[in-house]
């Protein structure tokens, strides 16, 4: 990644006095940061009743923040700076009440982006509160990402997320508020009398292990449980009204979001998005994305060490012997390098909006199999939710075998720098080095000026991870990292959800799912139909959860457990403490330590406002540049326009389009595509900054079976003066025929 120039020399004029100092720290930050980069039972058939033992309401709404000139979320790549639109983002939401006591209820938020925040839940929240009282809390409200690294950035409040974003985008985090509450208000006025199933399968080849060599470490008795490496079990949660009629439906399943390279620079919802979409459009295909009722949310699982590169890694590396050689195992280098180690998806010979279309077509394919299955079983019991924050800097607690363990204030390892073959890092960073001596002495010196220098007690907490940022002790100009998560569990009758601050790998959610299994039977809350699923990242952004085992062989899955190596077991003891309140007659709050500190009102932002736009001279907005070509187009084709264009952040036209594919019917243009569609893509350019011109690019790929005809596209932009005001225009091309 690199650091902004603005924010290095911010930093380096209020901390760092030395410009020899100043140009290391901005060096070394450049490519610092690659961020983010037993089972449950098989179901029995039951018969279920059709008078509806829920409410069931479901809503969606547009989060998709600013489409240019903002950096994208999940890479952490500062080129990665977005220039169009492929598909927009949404949240989903989901409301499930006790027909009995509507009070007791569960809100679920599935959202196309990277991951849950405290601050934008902290946001909802008190909006909820405004508009419903008490009706949705802390306890039964949860948020969780999709794990997209295709988003809009900036919107999380801890610092070290927005280095890249040049600080804090409150467009961003508006949209998702907006979208986000527009969605709960359709869930909420849409409850309805419902039953819900639950249903699941296998899906193989969607899925693969990025980090082999550290779940080879995990015990061999352990390991010969599974027949895989990674959880290859899809499932379904099916909601129904009281006809019994399907009306939306969860789906948990662990596949990174990173079906699209670090090199896209197109919005989108990668491959859970792609897979909602699917779902969506094959169950109303006449409506328009987003205008839907029916409403699939496609749920991230145990993902930490997942990716959807099935192919697995190889060298790029040109004219060197390795290149197209898989990479190095143990720390997935080439030539002892991480930059040229790439994952490859299914459709890498092709392209990677390829990949991403078929990793989210098996998830959708899997789905639809568990949902038109009659062999379903029913969902019935209580409905329950628990919540407390969790101070994981100082947490001790006793382990099973009477030792006392203790997690740790937040600290990134040499290996979070060298990312992972989803994302490479730079420099000499690799994965798995858990050496206390570096490969290079220099970085030693270096990160002493970016975070404070670790403790022996830190760095003794931390062992064996080398520390590299200690950013849990850095707290200017607001804090780098969160120290307080969300521990949250929702129950609908026998299906309990672990919601998870962080991104649990395929071993520490195997462990997790079943330790809570058996508390949830062992305490009588819930008989051997017990069925658990992790759902995550969520609320807050705690980075990654390890196994102890995996730790020890510090890849960037370790590196990125940021609270140390007892973090799994700290987060199996506490929500095992809290099953209890998940119980028939369960009363009181358990015990909280106090929420996160605010931080969003601390937030800097360096990106600049639109300042204006203009068209070229004897142009105006909306004018097309380059026509569509003359004859007939056929299924496969790529329709291309070009148009003189405005800087779409000047309206995100969120539950809107920036375009229409528009086909003529009985003398009326009807428009039959939006920029929703998978099919079409919209990118802007910006000519001249000095003269504030742009154009637009607007393609459409012709999909089999559309019917013949005369079609046409339309733009919708809107421009800024240089007083400010905002201007709506359009634009049309020329009719065009498929044949």
């Amino acid at each position: 990644m690199y650091l902004p120039l603005a924010f290095s020399t911010a930093l380096a004029d209020s901390v760092f006095p030395f410009n020899w100092i100043h140009h290391v720290m901005r060096l070394f930050v450049m490519y610092l940061v690659a961020f983010f980069t037993v089972s449950s039972p098989p179901i029995e058939a039951q018969s279920g009743s059709s008078s509806g033992e829920y409410l069931v309401g479901l809503g969606i709404g547009d989060v998709t923040g600013p489409v240019v000139e903002t950096n994208m979320m999940g890479y952490a790549s500062l080129p990665q700076t977005d220039t169009g639109l492929h598909m927009r983002q949404r949240s989903r939401a989901f409301i499930i009440a006790d027909a009995s006591n509507p009070f007791e209820r569960v809100l679920f938020i599935n959202s196309d982006i990277c991951m849950g925040d405290t601050g934008i839940r902290r946001t909802l929240l008190s909006s909820l509160q405004s508009l419903y009282g008490d009706l949705y809390t802390p306890a039964n409200t949860a948020l969780v990402g999709t794990h997209a690294h295709s988003g809009v950035g900036g919107y999380l409040e801890n610092l070290l997320p927005q280095v890249t974003s040049m600080g804090y985008v409150n467009e961003t985090a508006a949209a998702i508020v907006s979208g986000t509450l527009k969605a709960i208000a359709d869930a909420h006025n849409s409850l309805v009398p419902g039953n819900i199933k639950l249903g699941n399968t296998t899906l193989l080849n969607a899925n693969r292990n990025r980090s082999p060599s550290a779940y080879l470490a995990n015990p061999e008795w352990e390991r010969a449980m599974y027949e895989e490496n990674q959880d290859t079990t899809v499932t379904v949660l099916g909601f129904e009204n009281a006809d019994g009629d399907a009306i939306g439906l969860l789906s948990f399943f662990p596949v990174h979001g990173t079906s699209l390279y670090e090199n896209n620079t197109l919005v989108s919802g990668d491959n859970k998005g792609m897979a909602a979409w699917m779902y969506e459009s094959y169950i109303e295909p006449s409506s328009m994305p987003g205008n839907n009722s029916f409403v699939a949310g496609f749920i991230q699982s145990n993902v930490g060490d997942t990716t959807p590169n099935t192919l697995g890694a190889y060298c790029e590396s040109p004219g060197k012997p390795w290149d197209g050689q898989p990479c190095e195992f143990e720390h997935s280098t080439c030539g002892n390098r991480t930059q040229d180690c790439h994952g490859r998806g299914p459709g890498f010979h092709i392209s990677d909006f390829e990949s991403n279309r078929i990793i989210g077509q098996a998830q959708f394919e899997a789905t639809r199999t568990v949902m038109e299955n009659s062999n379903m079983t029913t969902v019935s019991g209580s409905v329950k939710s628990v919540h407390v924050y969790l101070d994981m800097t100082t947490y001790t607690f006793t382990l099973p075998n009477g030792t006392l363990a203790k997690t740790c204030p937040a600290a990134l390892g040499y290996s979070f720098a060298g990312g992972t073959t989803d994302g490479p890092g730079a420099f000499d960073f690799i994965q798995g080095d858990n050496s206390s001596q570096p490969q290079n002495p220099f970085w030693e010196i270096v990160k002493r000026f970016i975070t404070p220098a670790p403790s022996e007690e830190q760095i003794a907490c931390h062992y064996p991870k080398p520390i590299l940022l200690n950013s849990g002790y850095n707290h200017k100009p607001y804090d780098w990292s969160p120290g307080t998560v969300d521990v949250q569990m929702l129950r609908v009758g026998q299906f309990v959800i672990l919601v998870m601050p962080g991104e649990l790998t395929t071993m520490a959610g195997r462990r997790m799912r079943d330790a809570l299994r058996a508390k949830l039977i062992a305490e009588g809350v819930l008989d051997d139909r017990a069925y658990v699923v992790i759902a995550g990242p969520a609320n807050t952004y705690g980075h990654y959860v390890t196994t102890r085992e995996e730790y020890s062989v510090q890849r960037y899955e370790g590196a990125s457990t940021i609270f140390g190596p007892a973090t799994l077991e700290a987060y199996i003891n506490k929500y095992s403490e809290l099953v209890p309140y998940l119980g028939e007659n369960a009363t009181g709050i358990p015990t909280s330590n106090a929420a996160p500190p605010e931080q969003t009102s601390k937030a800097i932002s360096l990106q600049t406002s639109v300042l204006v736009d203009n068209p070229p001279i004897f142009k105006h907005f909306g004018d097309v540049l380059a026509d569509v070509e003359s004859g007939i187009y056929h299924a496969g084709d790529t329709v291309a326009v070009r148009f003189v264009g405005a800087n779409p952040r000047n309206n995100l036209r969120l539950e809107g389009t920036f375009l229409t594919v528009n086909r003529l019917i009985n003398g009326e243009w009807v428009v039959v595509r939006t920029d929703s569609h998978p099919s079409t893509t919209y990118q802007w350019n910006r000519t001249s900054k000095a003269l504030g011109t742009s154009t637009v690019d607007i393609r459409w790929t012709i999909e089999d079976g559309t019917p013949v005809g005369t079609y046409r596209i339309t733009y919708y932009g809107d421009s800024k003066s240089l007083f400010g005001s905002i201007s709506a225009f359009t634009g049309d091309s020329s009719s065009f025929s498929v044949g």
